[in-house]
């Protein structure tokens, strides 16, 4: 036998031996911990009473900033009333004759005060940076989203001219933007 292959084999045989005396530390059953001493727990401060009203009310901000031209050309765009979305839900989308470019937006259980902001996308974007919402309408349906939470309040509502919109593209549906255009 080759010396290299001895001293492999001892090797290989001590390091089975150390093993086989330290496995069954490793694999008893772990014993129960100690118990922490007793902790003086201090009794929850009391709630604050909930509001009566179903809906809170707008939180006026602040200061409401006069608003450029370019949001005052989104603002006018905006399909207000009260339009019906998926699932029953409905939303009240109120122009503020007082100050113009913001409104007002009520639905279940939330009310908000919005303003337009300029988009790239061409879609026209309302928010209310002081609580979260934001107010995305399309050609062919509107959301509200509420972006501190991460989740949609309302999808799918139309206004009588999107529902318009949302017919003719069943009908003849827009092409696809990652489809090749068709060659001329």
């Amino acid at each position: 036998m080759n010396i290299c292959n001895k001293r492999v084999r001892g090797l290989m045989g001590g390091a089975v031996l150390l093993g086989l005396a330290v496995a069954p530390s490793v694999w008893a059953a772990p014993q129960e911990a100690k118990s922490a001493p007793a902790v003086k727990r201090h009794a929850p401060a009391p709630k604050q009473p909930a509001a009566t009203a179903k809906t809170p009310a707008v939180a006026a901000p602040a200061a409401e900033e006069p608003l450029q031209a370019e949001q005052l050309a989104v603002a006018e765009q905006v399909q207000t009333g009260n339009i019906p979305c998926e699932l029953g839900a409905r939303i009240k989308l109120v122009a503020d004759a007082a100050k113009p470019g913001y409104f007002d937006l009520e639905g279940q259980g939330y009310r908000y005060r919005l303003h337009p902001v300029v988009s790239r996308t061409g879609a026209i974007r309302l928010e209310d940076v002081q609580r979260g919402a934001v107010w995305i309408q399309l050609a062919n349906k509107s959301m509200l989203m509420d972006q501190k939470n991460g989740r949609r309040l309302a999808d799918e509502c139309m206004s009588e001219r999107q529902m318009a919109v949302a017919e003719a593209y069943k009908k003849n549906p827009p092409q696809h933007l990652l489809e090749a255009a068709a060659p001329n």
